[in-house]
């Protein structure tokens, strides 16, 4: 059932949180003048390709710039996601790094990691097809998972099981001998000139200009051109054929759906646990691989379906799913007005998302990031709280100017304040709550105490879900 009870703007509000990182109140307010359906498809169809505005960054801030040490590069991606001018942008390679999870703690090359990013940026709303293909061949990936060493005559199958297992397919869905089979095909998927490569990568630290590209390259010499039999097929396959198999199964349309409506709808349960379970809405799972096989495998078409349907606005579904880290901490930085630069605020965003439980550009394994609950324990709670409530209070960031300049009562200094964070709605005790609060005798309505209430609602449950 479609939210009947929601205003045009909470409805809007609803999805730039997930479509996005929330929205302003001037970005809620633009987009409220178009249909729904019409606002999905301007979030959806941007082609600037300057939407970041990175000028600033090369004349002030240069270690974020050209990524000149580890560090800096998880900055980098911060900065870029908390000033996209097109969000949604950011929110796709998010996406699949949660999916295709690779850490540059084994690469010890930052570059690397923020080119597969651009990858993701680049083709991740493409079909699901070119996506794998694009990934098969990136130097993060192929490193990542050890297929510089898939050789003809001596088979690595890391990448192999990975793809079918975490990427694609899910446990269940393929034999031992198909994992045999695949990794067979993506033998001579490599990088250009390896052994000096490899040498790089061990001799790499913080030190300047000492980082080299890596290039994807197809070693003809070293390809198992043998026939092979995957998942009921027979010919002389290579990677990019076992893709093309491995896209038509119905079980990777299955898992390819529950990764989206965990990521944009409700918190699943942990990946691991997806082949024992059933998905928490099968009929959303459907409606995913119908428009999946429909669209041809396209993912930009497949979420701009999902994104009008009900599934995506019912009732059940709005502030039924806890922010990961990354999306609290860029919600917060865009909704005070973004980073200064030059300024060590995007190294403390960074890292605070990393104390959160999800450190940019380097999840813990391959199976990357579980989400839901898995975001939530006493020390993380304590660290998103205070991330939020220090960074929205601070009294010389935009957001609390703006509220200063309109002037607020105490009688509409809550409605003025939820509106400037988005629009959010409160449970009805912690309206009262906040509203017992400035109507006390002795509240002053200052700058101060606008700061209190915005550090209030930023610590509440409502602003920590999206």
């Amino acid at each position: 059932m479609i939210t009947k009870s929601k205003t045009k703007k909470e409805e809007i509000s609803h999805l730039l949180r997930r479509v996005c990182f929330g929205g302003s109140k001037e970005e809620i307010d633009f987009l409220s003048k178009k249909n729904f359906e019409d606002a999905v498809d301007y979030l959806l169809d941007n082609e600037d390709k300057n939407s970041v505005p990175t000028d600033l960054l090369r004349r002030y801030q240069i270690d974020l710039s050209d990524v000149r040490s580890v560090n800096s590069s998880g900055a980098f991606w911060m900065y870029r996601l908390s000033h996209s001018k097109f969000p949604f942008d950011e929110k796709i390679p998010l996406f699949w790094h949660r999916v295709f999870a690779t850490g540059q703690h084994k690469l010890i090359q930052g570059k690397v990691m923020t080119s597969q990013i651009e990858m993701f940026r680049d083709h991740g709303l493409s079909s699901f097809e070119n996506i794998l293909i694009q990934l098969s061949k990136d130097p993060a990936m192929i490193m990542w998972l050890d297929n510089q060493d898939n050789h003809k005559t001596n088979i690595n199958e890391n990448y192999g099981r990975e793809i079918l297992e975490l990427f694609s397919m899910g446990v269940g869905s393929y034999s031992e001998q198909d994992i045999k089979e695949c990794s067979r095909a993506f033998t001579g998927w490599t990088i250009e000139n390896m052994p000096y490569m490899a040498i790089k990568m061990r001799n790499n630290t913080a030190r300047p200009y000492n980082y080299v590209a890596w290039q994807f390259k197809f070693d003809e010499n070293d390809h198992d051109y043998e026939e092979k039999e995957f998942l009921g097929e027979k010919g002389n396959f290579n990677g990019e054929d076992v893709i093309r198999i491995i896209c038509k199964q119905e079980s990777t349309a299955r898992y390819i759906a529950r990764h989206i409506y965990h990521f944009f709808i409700k918190d699943e349960l942990p990946v691991p646990q997806w082949p024992h379970k059933k998905p928490l809405d099968e009929e959303a799972i459907d409606f995913i691989v119908k428009a999946y096989f429909q669209h041809s495998y396209n993912i930009r078409e497949v979420l701009r379906d999902l994104f009008k349907s009900k599934y995506f606005r019912n009732e059940n579904v709005i502030n039924y799913r806890i922010k990961s880290p990354a999306e609290l901490v860029v919600n917060a930085v865009r909704l005070s007005g973004g980073f200064e630069i030059p300024s060590e605020e995007v190294y403390q965003a960074t890292i605070s998302s990393g104390l959160m439980g999800q450190p940019l550009l380097n999840p813990t394994s391959v199976e990357g990031w579980q989400g839901g609950e898995e975001w939530i324990n006493t020390g993380t709670v304590v660290q998103r709280i205070n991330f939020a409530a220090d960074f929205l209070g601070n009294s010389k960031k935009k957001l609390i100017k703006n509220i200063i300049l309109k002037k607020p009562n105490k009688k509409n200094l809550l409605e003025i304040c939820l509106e400037e964070l988005g629009y959010i709605v409160l449970h009805k005790t912690t309206a009262v709550a906040l509203n017992d609060h400035i109507n006390d005798n002795e509240f002053t309505l200052n700058e101060e105490s606008i700061s209190i209430i915005i550090k209030l609602i930023a610590s509440s449950r409502e602003f920590q879900m999206t």
